[in-house]
């Protein structure tokens, strides 16, 4: 019984990083590879040519990569979507 407590306190908890979380995370990644191994999967892709925009949710927003030529070459962050 004490299990299946456990088990639906943490299944009610977010597990989505802050966007200070996510920016700690990927600080020092050089490439797509780097980042991808940091953060994972982003949450979006958008691409033009060689120029990529990775985002990542956050709990308080989120956080957008922006890759030219494979390299990571600028982050920014956007305010929460919730009004």
């Amino acid at each position: 019984m004490a299990a299946g407590v456990a088990i639906l306190a943490l299944a009610g908890c977010d597990s989505t990083p802050s966007k200070a979380e996510i920016l700690k995370k990927g600080e020092g990644a050089k490439t797509k590879a780097d980042l991808e191994k940091a953060l994972g999967k982003p949450t979006g892709v958008d691409k033009v040519g060689p120029i990529e925009k990775w985002t990542y949710k956050a709990s308080d927003g989120s956080v957008t990569y922006i890759i030219v030529a494979d390299q990571v070459t600028l982050d920014m962050t956007g305010g929460s979507e919730k009004k």
